[in-house]
């Protein structure tokens, strides 16, 4: 086995025991739909699921929920619903979605973003339909998922950006829904990937400076050859006054990604006149000791103070 597919094993597998180890509980939903296609085209990776909590209420507040792979995987969104961010979710009151998004082996960034807002932008045309309190739309992930989510925050309401002559379309034009909004009233970001190109200086037990990491996948070529590229790709770039509240989760003892992460994007959007909240956690790892009851609870209560 190469290496780079080595660290996919060590990383899907590291997601994999996200999904199962940190609550022994299922929560079933009161009602739920599977696979609604977001986007309309029958791609696996424009597939999300609703679930609604038991206690039955016309609208509920909602969150979106996004798996980490790597951006390696495109049908991952049964893991953020079956144990941890979604069931905590569930069981205090928030309706729960969780999206597929395209993988980097299906296109390269921005398509990721472009899927999320999508998704954001049906669920929201779609309230009625899935008593979905379109007043709140909240957003959480894990590692790729976390880098994902904190770039729907940061780049609320700003639909284009361009760097060394070089432009990106943050929205996309995808689905049915599309003059329907696609920013979010929170964010919690559970030790997102976020400036690339520090990622090996600041440490880590993988190179990401490699052309086959999941930061060179994501963005189409080697990061360090690709600097424009992976500061468009990164959310802090995007920090302004007016992004939502921010909660970012990550241990000082990650292997993947380094929690030097969280505190680049914490300090700009600090520096930006943003609100945020950055615990780092002694001895977390990559999802152990920091996906734990103390620090859902925490989540739970941050995206419910974030509706005051």
């Amino acid at each position: 086995m190469t290496r780079i597919g080595l660290f996919i094993c060590c990383f899907l597998g590291v997601s994999h025991l996200l999904a199962q180890n940190y609550n022994n509980r299922t929560i079933e939903s009161s009602r739920h739909w599977l696979d609604l296609d977001y986007v309309g085209d029958g791609h696996i990776g424009h597939r999300l699921d609703i679930h609604l909590p038991s206690v039955v209420k016309e609208k509920y507040p909602t969150v979106i929920c996004i798996y980490g792979s790597a951006w390696f995987s495109n049908n991952m969104k049964s893991a953020a619903y079956r144990r941890g961010i979604g069931q905590y979710l569930l069981s205090n009151g928030f309706a729960v979605v969780t999206i597929n998004h395209r993988s980097s082996r299906d296109d390269v960034f921005p398509a990721q973003i472009h899927d999320v807002k999508a998704a954001i932008r049906f669920i929201r045309g779609n309230g009625d339909v899935f008593s979905i309190d379109t007043n709140f739309i909240g957003v959480t992930g894990w590692s790729s998922g976390g880098h994902l989510s904190a770039f729907a925050g940061t780049t609320n309401d700003i639909s284009h950006h361009s760097i060394d002559e070089q432009e990106i379309d943050l929205e996309g034009n995808l689905g049915d829904f599309t003059g329907f909004g696609s920013h979010v009233d929170a964010v919690v970001d559970w030790f997102g990937p976020t400036d690339f190109l520090i990622m090996d200086d600041c440490g880590s037990s993988f190179s990401h400076n490699g052309a086959e990491s999941p930061e060179s996948s994501l963005v189409g070529g080697e990061i360090q050859a690709h600097k424009a590229r992976c500061l468009l790709a990164d959310p802090a770039t995007y920090a302004n006054s007016t992004n939502p509240p921010f909660l970012i989760f990550h241990g000082d003892a990650d292997p993947l990604v380094p929690h030097c992460q969280s505190e680049h994007l914490h300090a700009k959007l600090q520096a930006a006149g943003a609100k945020s909240e950055l615990l780092i956690i002694e001895d977390g790892k990559h999802g152990p000791g920091v996906m734990i009851d103390a620090h859902f609870q925490k989540m739970v209560d941050f995206f419910n103070s974030s509706r005051d």
